[in-house]
């Protein structure tokens, strides 16, 4: 299938078969819902990864390109934006409040960063592919 350029249609590679349109956005916050628990923002239904952070080609209930939307670096970026605001203040209050040794400080925090990192990426992610969807972003089919 293609998208019609014209129409903005799903064209089926073959001509006998008839037009479907293409699926109707929800609204942005259901969207970005369903693209949090890693599900495809249009309908909900099938998976937005097929991997860690790699995404579906195309949704396989509802047919939405989604390996056109180009997430890039917003994910990593809001991911240590959100982990920074978090951390910051659990640093603070642990120098504060615990007399424990440098060492192991750092070791609790190196390590309770990257798994808070890890945790938030995916999610994050798939609310920004929501967001990009619902704005209608898409990079060119065609390029890919």
């Amino acid at each position: 299938m293609k998208i019609d350029p014209n129409t903005s249609a799903l064209r089926p590679d073959d001509a006998s078969l008839i037009w479907m349109p293409l699926p109707v956005m929800p609204a942005l916050w259901p969207a970005i819902k369903r693209g949090i628990t890693n599900r495809c923002p249009m309908c909900g239904c099938s998976p937005l990864f097929q991997g860690y952070l790699r995404v579906v080609p195309r949704c396989r209930q509802c047919q939405t390109l989604l390996a056109a939307v180009p997430a890039d670096d917003a994910p990593p970026y809001f991911t240590i934006l959100l982990v920074g605001h978090i951390m910051v203040p659990v640093l603070v209050l642990t120098e504060t409040m615990t007399a424990l040794p440098m060492w192991i400080e750092i070791a609790l925090l190196v390590s309770l960063t990257t798994i808070l990192a890890l945790l938030l990426l995916r999610p994050i992610k798939g609310a920004t592919i929501a967001c990009l969807l619902h704005h209608e972003l898409r990079s060119d089919p065609r390029r890919g």
